[in-house]
Order: C-alpha cells, then sequence, then structure tokens
C-alpha cells in the first residue's frame, strides 16, 4: 500500500530554508476534507523570528478554508524520531482534538505515531474559552 504523505514529505522538506541549523523539517496536514497541505520550516537570521513546518502546513490549510485537522505528518533527517515541538503541539490543538493522529518520518518512512493527547496530556483549547 501507497503512503499518502512519503512522497509529500520528501518534496517539501528539500524546500526546507533551514541555513542556520541545518534541519530541514516538513509537514503535511491534512484536513477533514482530504485535502493536503504542505509546509516546511523557514529560519531567519534573527533566530526566534522563523517558523516551523506545522505552522507553515498549518496555515496553508486555513488559508484553504479548512479549520477542521484530521491528521498531521512530520518529516526531519537523522535517527531519532522528530514530534512537534511545544508551540506546535498548542497550534496542531487549535484545528484537533484528542484523538488526532501525529505521524512522525524519517526519509526512509514512517517511524512512530501518536495521538495529540498522548503528546500534549491535558491541553488547553478553544472549548475552554466556550
Amino acid at each position: 500500500m501507497d503512503d499518502p504523505y512519503l512522497s509529500l514529505l520528501q518534496a517539501a522538506i528539500s524546500r526546507a530554508h533551514a541555513p542556520y541549523s541545518g534541519f530541514p523539517v516538513a509537514a503535511v496536514a491534512r484536513g477533514v476534507s482530504g485535502a493536503c497541505y504542505s509546509g516546511v520550516n523557514v529560519e531567519n537570521a534573527a533566530y526566534p523570528q522563523g517558523w516551523c513546518a506545522e505552522a507553515s502546513a498549518l496555515s496553508a490549510m486555513v488559508l484553504a478554508g479548512e479549520t477542521e485537522l484530521d491528521e498531521i505528518a512530520v518529516m526531519a533527517n537523522g535517527e531519532a524520531i522528530c514530534t512537534p515541538c511545544g508551540g506546535c503541539r498548542q497550534k496542531i490543538r487549535e484545528f484537533a482534538g484528542n484523538k488526532t493522529r501525529i505521524l512522525c518520518y524519517g526519509p526512509e518512512g514512517l517511524r512512530a505515531t501518536y495521538t495529540l493527547a498522548e503528546l500534549l496530556p491535558h491541553s488547553f483549547g478553544p472549548d475552554h474559552l466556550k
């Protein structure tokens, strides 16, 4: 069975702008419509001004008119499993529920799958503000 994310992630990671860390990251957010939105990390010489791949993918999803995330896939090089950073976990939470899957890839393919609840337990989200 073909992996629906691997080729999208591989294409995207080649476009990441990571000249300072040398750590390119790609993400693909799939909205509930089934459409996929790619993003990459974009570093900046003023380090805290860069943005993460997950934020880029979520932004593309919102720009397309979707605000509900079905799942998100993230790819990084290296041997360690790369999960979204804390800030991105909170950004994902804005558009996702506890059971939303986060798929973690390396260049060779899927390495691990987590739910948002596993990565961000007891999270604060939009439902707290109602």
